[in-house]
């Protein structure tokens, strides 16, 4: 069945230092959810970067993703997103492009200019500069994977014909998202011409207010001559689904409320807040089709699922994993029409 829209799944590999769950054994945690996405139908495997912390213990988001893509053939794989504020361009260029090449074009790119303070403190950045640094360093990034020779003098680095000797897979640019997770950044990523990743669970006070976002971000794309794309976007929700919404939040509560309890500088909007503010994927089956249908009408058309947090035990995540992708997706696709969303 052709469904309305994407599904992809999100990983923030959150550590809890004090539970016996070790790192590798979180990777390979994480790997097999990549691997269960694929065969399941999911669009894209994200991953995010953190920094000195274990907010989130994958440094390089590349070095996950390239093992990822030996285990995998068909399913995206995508940076939630590479922080490109705290690295060199070049290095930026070439390490993706190497990974799209080693999947056969499989790389989504989200980029950011990063928010944890302790990360600009351990790389040395002034955050006041961080909108700049980016900003120069995505200019940069494109040129160079579109194949460019560069020279240049910017604010922040100079180079003197610099080329890539490796391009992304068969030349193309892989396509770029840029994090925003408020109106006005949504409004400013769609002016500049970009695709969007946002985090809703950021920003919005409620679930009505993912749809006013995106609005401004669609705004902005009309302004800038660009026709709406339902592969434009992806906007993100923590995700879990059982049998009934009862169980849901007897199986997933302590494990999400743990998580929110670990994040860094985020509002803690622990599992009742975010049930009565509906900016989540959490409940029933026919609760999470419901919502899903709600976003669909808002114009949503590519959701990234956060479902593995707050160290949730793998049967459990992967069983959330399969009523999503076995019960809802096909639920949601009867109910808004299986017309075929874009390749």
């Amino acid at each position: 069945m052709s469904h309305p829209l994407r599904y992809s799944l999100l990983s923030i590999n959150d550590h809890h230092p004090r539970l016996p769950r070790t790192v590798p054994e979180l990777y390979e945690q994480v790997m097999q959810n990549g691997e269960l996405a694929e065969r399941l139908g999911y669009d894209t495997f994200f991953c995010a970067e953190h920094h000195f912390h274990e907010y989130g213990v994958v440094p390089d988001p590349a070095v996950l993703l390239s093992a990822l893509a030996q285990r995998t053939r068909r399913i995206r794989l995508g940076t939630a997103i590479s922080v490109l504020t705290f690295h060199d361009p070049r290095r930026i260029a070439e390490t993706y492009s190497m990974l799209d090449m080693m999947s056969g074009g499989r790389l989504v790119f989200g980029v950011g200019s990063g928010y944890l303070s302790h990360e600009f403190t351990g790389f040395d950045r002034d955050p006041k500069e961080k909108r700049d640094r980016f900003n120069e360093n995505l200019d940069l990034v494109k040129r160079l994977m579109a194949g460019e020779t560069i020279t240049y003098q910017g604010q922040f680095s100079k180079s003197e014909k610099v080329v890539l000797n490796v391009l992304p897979y068969q030349g193309r640019v892989p396509p770029i998202h840029v994090a925003a997770l408020v109106r006005a950044g949504a409004y400013h990523v769609g002016k500049q011409g970009n695709r969007i990743f946002t985090v809703p669970y950021a920003s919005c006070k409620n679930f009505v207010e993912i749809g006013s976002m995106m609005d401004e971000y669609w705004r902005g794309r009309a302004e800038a001559g660009l026709t709406a794309d339902d592969d434009d976007h992806i906007v993100t929700l923590h995700t879990y689904v059982a049998r009934t919404d009862e169980e849901a939040k007897a199986q997933c509560k302590a494990a999400y409320d743990l998580y929110v309890d670990t994040r860094l500088y985020a509002a803690k909007h622990q599992y009742d807040d975010i049930i009565a503010n509906g900016i989540c994927l959490f409940g029933s089956v026919e609760t999470v089709t419901e919502k899903v249908c709600q976003l669909h009408a808002m114009g949503v058309r590519h959701i990234a699922t956060l479902q593995n947090f707050g160290a949730l035990p793998p049967t459990l995540v992967e069983r959330s994993m399969e009523l999503f992708a076995n019960e809802v997706m096909p639920a949601v696709a009867k109910r808004v029409g299986t017309k075929a969303r874009a390749a």
